[in-house]
């Protein structure tokens, strides 16, 4: 779908969408299609009850008087209410409609639709920003599809007198393809993604500038990542790390580290997960797919800034040669680990991936994010990400990044007592500790491999990496989570 801004009037015979506030005059745009329509717009939305209320949207087809067959009223909300992210919300609540029909051709109509608080420019950026990320699909393995179930939508055109809504949104449509990235790599099956193929997908960043390296089991054998090793060595592919380097900022400046959990298919191991939802387990990748697709965002926008993302991929196998609970294993760290439960495998990648980021590039902080999990979704469902950390200036920018970009985020606890519930009696630490507090004691098992006074924070993202059902601003499937949280967090803390 291309998205053009246009000053001049909608071109006619497309599909109109018209954002309507809850309170107050209609807007201009509103007004004019009214006028042209001789009032049938306005018996029509008075008919249909519809009130502008947030998420609201009206299909009107043929109406009478208006050159265009098709128009959808999508509602915004109070006025006061608008934000930079409602705003994303009525872009694609307004598209979704036309992405159903056959439409080939559409136009926001926004003369009119901002506040004092989201100017004009800002608005209109954020409406086509919404409407692309609602427009993603994932089709690439559907034969069969019927030609009213083909995507039809080529052009959408927003028609705003902002002189500056084109110029704010070519960042944000960098970001969009970052999201995209992010969501194709959570669709894939786990038979065509998996760690060699992930890196290869990540190699495609270098036509961005991205330096990308990619370590295989034996160097990795070499640097003593064990833990991570463990995890994959009941998989017939081999484990990989991949580091992405993209360096906009000062030079030899420490840059800012992003690491990954990239459990390309996750069956438990040898302490297998029940059958049903295993499937699900394709997308627990979901961290090191957030930092692939926030690495293409910060280098698509040129981000003034040194960032690296690395990312560890592995599969977890119930294979005769897979590691088995009770065995010790030595993580990279020189730290020495009981294995008790094979299915607590991410923080094992973490630990190393984290402590080989630390050695190699010294970074000013690390965010950590992954899937890691089933307790966090209990806390928070999946309506929040879960963020651990003992650096609270870390955590105030974090949750700052998470309210400007529309990823949420939660904190919660982690303590002295965590750390005391991965003791082992014998071993350094245990992967498990009880049932209770299971995050934290996940959190705080990563932690034993930050180094002291190293700034970190780790962001359990099981509950958001995919969706159940569609949103505002994407469709049912892969949320491509944690890429507009990380590009914020470097916009508004780096840049």
């Amino acid at each position: 779908m291309k998205i053009a801004f246009s000053k001049a009037a909608a071109p006619s015979g497309v599909a109109l969408i018209v954002p309507a506030f809850e309170d107050g005059d209609p807007t201009d745009a509103h007004a004019a299609l009214n006028a042209a329509t001789s009032g049938a717009l306005a018996k029509a939305i008075k008919a249909a009850k519809f009130s502008g209320k947030k998420g609201q949207a009206l299909e009107l087809v043929g109406l009478h008087g208006a050159e265009s067959t098709r128009i959808v009223m999508v509602g915004a909300g109070k006025r006061a209410d608008l934000t930079a992210i409602e705003a994303e919300n009525v872009g694609g609540a307004g598209i979704a409609p036309i992405l159903r029909t056959q439409e080939k051709a559409a136009a926001f109509l926004l003369g009119g639709f901002s506040t004092d608080k989201v100017r004009a420019g800002e608005t209109a950026a954020r409406i086509a920003f919404g409407a692309r990320l609602r427009s993603y699909r994932f089709d690439k393995y559907r034969t069969k599809l019927e030609k009213d179930q083909k995507p039809a939508l080529e052009k959408l055109s927003i028609v705003t007198p902002a002189a500056d809504a084109k110029t704010k949104f070519a960042d944000l449509d960098k970001i969009a393809d970052g999201v995209f990235l992010t969501r194709d790599l959570v669709s894939e099956p786990p038979n065509v993604l998996y760690p060699a193929s992930f890196a290869t997908r990540c190699r495609a960043l270098e036509a961005l500038g991205v330096k990308v390296t990619v370590l295989g089991a034996k160097e990795m054998q070499k640097l003593g990542m064990g833990m991570l090793l463990g995890v994959g060595q009941g998989s017939a592919r081999e484990s990989k790390l991949v580091a992405m380097e993209w360096m906009g900022g000062k030079k030899g400046e420490a840059p800012v580290a992003f690491v990954g959990k990239g459990v390309c298919f996750d069956t438990g191991g040898i302490s297998l997960k029940p059958g049903p939802g295993m499937e699900d387990m394709k997308w627990d990748m979901g961290g090191a797919g957030a930092v692939a697709g926030a690495m293409a965002a910060l280098a698509g926008r040129k981000a003034k800034a040194n960032v690296v993302g690395v990312i560890g991929l592995v599969e977890n196998m119930p294979d005769g040669a897979a590691q088995r609970p009770s065995d010790i294993v030595k993580s990279m760290s020189g730290q020495t680990v009981e294995i008790l439960n094979t299915d607590a495998e991410g923080r094992l990648v973490l630990g190393d991936a984290i402590w080989w980021t630390q050695e190699k590039y010294k970074p000013k902080t690390v965010i950590d994010l992954a899937t890691l999990t089933g307790a966090i979704v209990i806390a928070l469902a999946h309506e929040y990400a879960g963020i651990f950390s003992q650096d609270d200036k870390l955590v105030a920018q974090i949750e700052d990044a998470a309210k400007s970009s529309g990823d949420p985020v939660w904190r919660m606890p982690l303590a002295k007592a965590h750390y005391d519930n991965i003791k082992s009696d014998v071993a350094d630490m245990k992967n498990i500790g009880p049932r209770e507090g299971g995050s934290s004691s996940a959190a705080a098992f990563i932690g034993r491999f930050v180094k002291d006074g190293q700034s970190w924070a780790h962001i359990d993202i099981a509950g958001m990496a995919w969706n159940a059902k569609d949103k505002p601003t994407c469709p049912k499937g892969g949320a491509g989570y944690g890429v507009r949280l990380l590009d914020q967090f470097i916009r508004a803390n780096y840049e």
